[in-house]
């Protein structure tokens, strides 16, 4: 089975942004340990005594929100770069790939950006998973983990939309079961998701390509073709 953890950055409300970004990172179930262990380990450089109350987050460590206030910016940057480079670009392949939307709000008036940044993602996963089993005989169920939030009820409505009536491009037909939705303090891997969602958020937003330019070449692609960033601008 492929998990794909999922995390948004950017607000929808906030009229100040201009983009709003949803993220995932795909992983087979059995690397998720070995994606978790150097997340852990850049963790601890902030608090050996309690890492795990050191959660990488990428908006708070960048702003000194949430008790990064205390570690100097350059710090902070270093653990972002590291956590993406050690997290994503080391396990790049065929058991990690990365799914990204990016959507200027104004693009699409009247048209909610989570909604349609949803569709893209999961539809993007399923058309993943559905060539796993067509091109290489490798038959897989997928499962999205997402942060708690208040669109919780939202996204699981859409889920089964999607599966039971279709989306844009029809249904999704390999996932294992509905959206599961957990803490993000407990979850290394959904930090890893938002840390991917801030990269392409900075590049975006503040045409930023710090973070980005780690991560760039590791979106779902197949015979140089890029299935797994899309941008609607």
């Amino acid at each position: 089975m492929h998990l794909l953890y999922i995390d948004e950055s950017g607000s929808v409300s906030d009229p100040n942004q201009e983009y709003f970004v949803l993220a995932g990172v795909s992983v087979f179930e059995k690397k998720t340990h070995w994606v978790e262990q150097p997340l852990n380990n850049i963790a601890s450089s902030f608090n050996s005594q309690e890492p795990w109350s050191i959660e990488l987050h990428g908006s708070p460590m960048r702003s000194g929100r949430d008790g990064w206030k205390a570690f100097p910016l350059n710090d902070k940057l270093l653990a972002m770069e590291e956590t993406l480079k050690q997290g994503i670009v080391n396990n790049h392949g065929k058991a990690l790939r990365l799914f990204g939307v990016v959507v200027k709000k104004s693009s699409i008036s009247g048209i909610d950006p989570v909604d349609h940044a949803f569709e893209q993602l999961t539809s993007r996963f399923d058309l993943f998973l559905k060539r796993l089993h067509s091109k290489h005989k490798d038959s897989q169920r997928g499962l999205m983990l997402l942060d708690k939030s208040s669109t919780e009820q939202r996204i699981q409505k859409l889920a089964r939309e999607f599966k039971y009536t279709g989306h844009s491009w029809g249904q999704t037909k390999n996932y294992a079961e509905v959206p599961v939705f957990l803490d993000s303090k407990a979850s290394r891997l959904i930090q890893l998701a938002d840390m991917v969602a801030f990269a392409l958020f900075r590049r975006y937003e503040h045409k930023d390509d710090r973070l980005y330019d780690i991560i760039k070449n590791c979106f779902d692609s197949e015979g140089g073709v890029q299935h797994g960033l899309y941008v609607k601008e």
